[in-house]
């Protein structure tokens, strides 16, 4: 290992950073995909409180002032620029990153991620709730697309997309696992069947919001069912935002850093892969989905802070949500 714990600890938070805005336009989008099906005896202050509990920063908004409510929570989420994970403060310090690393990364990705920040900055409240909160999510979707797309067609296969991939893949697969949390443990109405209209509606919100409803279908040609949906984003390792997909990645770039020396955080990353590896639907809504993906993301916090020590000198017990 050469690369100097400095700069990989940039290159993995710039991609972390980047996904994270994508992942926070993902929430929003599914909790406003959610409001929009007025659900007989859903309140919209429940489903966006919820989504500050998924998300993990009720504190936060609680300090933050706000109101619970559609414009309240989407303007937190998405432009409080003293929120630490807000899209706003994402992109702001991935580009901080980046202007650090011109040496380590291509003058298209610096390009493509500057671009995105003098973009952001024209919105406001106003531009986003008369372009549609949609819209928004749609265009922070396209911009990171645009971004993982320069970087794969422009970088060497080096160390530092080591760390440029696996902090995409780290930042994703706590994505997906509290997207799944949120629908299942939080927002699914309590006098709501499993199966039902309702619950049908909400989970083709959530396959949407993961860009997977055409592979759902594609997969099953058959109506949406809860342990399918799971099954696809926890166990399919073909379906690029499942849990096994970025287990794949992560395993994968972290043999090729620890070259042969052995690592906790290897250690950690294959203990959590061959779990999903091996795992079956069945055990785990045996269990239960939600104590599943609770488990799941604590311990994918735990190896992102193993590997900070391991290859960043950094010692950290848990990496913010």
């Amino acid at each position: 290992m050469t690369m100097l714990g400095r700069t990989a600890n940039q290159l993995y938070w710039m991609a972390r950073y980047i996904e994270r805005a994508e992942n926070m336009a993902r929430l929003i989008d599914v909790a406003n995909r959610m409001v929009l099906l007025d659900v007989p005896g859903q309140a919209h202050e429940s489903v966006w409180s919820s989504t500050l509990e998924v998300a993990g920063y009720p504190e936060d908004f609680v300090t933050f002032g706000g109101q619970i409510s559609s414009s309240g929570v989407v303007l937190f989420l998405a432009f409080d620029d003293s929120f630490p994970s807000s899209i706003f403060s994402s992109i702001r310090a991935a580009r901080e990153n980046a202007r650090a690393l011109r040496v380590s990364i291509t003058s298209e990705m610096w390009e493509s991620i500057n671009t995105t920040w003098l973009e952001l900055r024209d919105y406001d409240s106003r531009t986003l709730f008369n372009g549609g909160v949609r819209d928004f999510c749609d265009w922070v979707k396209e911009r990171t697309h645009s971004f993982r797309g320069v970087t794969d067609a422009t970088m060497l296969r080096d160390e530092s997309y080591a760390f440029l991939d696996m902090g995409l893949a780290v930042e994703r697969a706590d994505n997906t696992a509290r997207l799944l949390d949120s629908k299942y443990h939080v927002l699914l109405p309590r006098d709501e069947h499993v199966g039902g209209s309702v619950d049908y509606y909400q989970w083709g919100a959530v396959l949407r919001s993961l860009s997977a409803f055409r592979a759902y279908h594609k997969i099953y040609s058959d109506v949406i069912q809860p342990r399918r949906v799971a099954e696809l984003m926890l166990l399919r390792g073909d379906m690029p935002r499942s849990l096994m997909a970025c287990f794949d990645r992560i395993t994968g770039q972290l043999e090729s850093l620890c070259q042969g020396r052995p690592q906790e955080c290897q250690r950690i990353a294959g203990e959590i892969h061959a779990g999903l590896r091996f795992g079956r639907i069945d055990d785990i809504f045996r269990q239960g989905l939600h104590e599943f993906l609770t488990r799941f993301i604590a311990r994918n916090a735990d190896l992102s802070a193993q590997v900070e020590q391991d290859f960043m000198m950094l010692q950290r017990s848990r990496i913010p949500a």
